[in-house]
């Protein structure tokens, strides 16, 4: 059985929260995204040099994000009924660099595909166990500040990983002449060493609180016995997550923007670098947002993060309207800004929604409604950018993450309102 999410558990208080399972899994994270933001920055310019188009690489990250969202449902479900949370962890890192080597081997978009899939597999079956496990490691009163400390390493990987991505573009073709494609690949091949170095820091620095099986556990009756303000609240963050596409077309189009005046090699590392910006705002505002999560309410702050989400596209869809890449230093500072809100507070506030039983089940649940939307944005949003246009593509995308926002809104105020009466 799970701990109270409504009482500190046994050992914790408000200043105890950075111990070594809040420290061990920021390491693991960071390290994990070391390994696959590397795959991230570059993968749009290795499909370019493939000769494939927008549409490809939206469905790829589509394809992905929905086989994160429905093993993250799987190992909540798991976990919940064997137990043995923390050897899942480390089976979804250790997956990790078994779909970057697959890229790194591929020729054509079907085993990009498959590496990706088998990453993103491994990526959505550690995430909701790992958050579990770090939630029970504190107290509730600093849940906010842990989950943005654990954010807030994980985004030092995915800035010192695109960094180095973005050199290995540049040093590879000065020191070994090779072709572009091979280029890539031999970045890809580096991404592999701190991905099975994540795998072997959770093994051996986090401890797992709790690992009890329940085999009774039917799929269903959790579903049915979930409170229906965390419906509400699952309903909210997937008519966000419709508009919220793969921050992969973000890279997409600042090289596409970039083209035209740098060419294709020095656009990736342009668009590259910022992604790293983006990642590097995160550092820098994941443990700011979740401390003033814990002082001024989680889902006020998650507001303001799906209102800077809705700002991030629309600004892009002006940028294409204009053809101008002078806004894309904005958009990836908006985007930084509010992923570093979404991802640090998205899993506290179920928190504050489910029982102790509940509580694995819901971040499953969480993150095969976020998956499962972000699946239906990246693919859609990449096709109506190949056949139709850009513009139209960031527009959708501004007008579901704006609804969003709204339905999270009046979420938060009927739940105000329900507290004063």
């Amino acid at each position: 059985m799970l701990p109270n999410p409504d009482k500190p558990n046994p050992g914790t208080n408000a200043t105890s929260w950075l111990n070594r399972t809040v420290l061990g899994a920021g390491l693991t994270s960071g390290l994990g995204d070391f390994c696959y933001e590397i795959t991230t920055v570059i993968l749009p310019g290795f499909l370019e040099v493939l000769g494939l188009s927008a549409d490809i690489l939206g469905l790829i990250e589509g394809i992905a994000d929905a086989v994160a969202s429905f093993s993250k449902m799987l190992s909540g479900y798991i976990a919940d009924r064997i137990g043995h949370r923390k050897q899942l962890v480390v089976l979804g890192y250790a997956l990790t660099p078994v779909g970057q080597v697959l890229i790194a081997l591929a020729g054509g978009w079907l085993l990009i595909l498959l590496g990706r899939t088998v990453s993103w597999f491994g990526k959505g079956l550690r995430g909701p166990l790992r958050d579990a496990i770090v939630i029970q490691a504190v107290s509730p009163a600093t849940k906010g500040r842990a989950f943005g400390f654990h954010r807030a390493a994980d985004s030092i990987g995915s800035v010192l990983g695109p960094l180095l991505g973005v050199a290995l573009l540049q040093w590879i073709p000065a020191m070994h002449p090779t072709s572009r494609a091979d280029v890539f690949r031999l970045v890809l091949w580096f991404s592999v060493i701190p991905g099975l170095c994540a795998a072997l820091a959770f093994a051996t620095l986090v401890h797992d609180p709790e690992d009890s099986s329940n085999p009774a556990l039917l799929v269903a009756r959790s579903l049915r016995s979930m409170p229906e303000r965390f419906k509400h609240y699952l309903g909210a963050v997937g008519l966000f997550e419709l508009g919220n596409a793969s921050h992969s077309l973000l890279i997409l189009a600042a090289t596409s923007l970039l083209i035209p005046s740098y060419g294709m090699v020095k656009a990736a590392q342009l668009a590259g670098l910022l992604y790293v910006w983006r990642n590097l705002m995160q550092v820098l505002l994941s443990y700011p947002a979740g401390f003033l999560a814990d002082r001024l309410g989680h889902q006020r702050m998650l507001v303001l993060g799906y209102s800077l989400g809705a700002l991030t596209a629309l600004v892009t869809a002006v940028a294409f309207w204009l053809d101008s890449a002078s806004l894309l230093l904005v958009i990836f500072t908006l985007a930084g800004t509010y992923t570093s809100i979404d991802e640090a507070l998205a899993a506290t506030v179920p928190a504050e929604m489910v029982s102790k039983d509940q509580l694995v089940f819901s971040y499953g649940a969480l993150g095969l409604t976020r998956g499962v939307a972000k699946f239906v944005s990246s693919a859609s949003a990449g096709l109506i950018w190949t056949k139709l246009s850009p513009i139209l593509a960031f527009g959708l995308m501004t007008l579901f993450m704006g609804i969003g926002t709204v339905a999270m809104q009046r979420l938060k105020s009927a739940q105000a309102s329900a507290i004063r009466l």
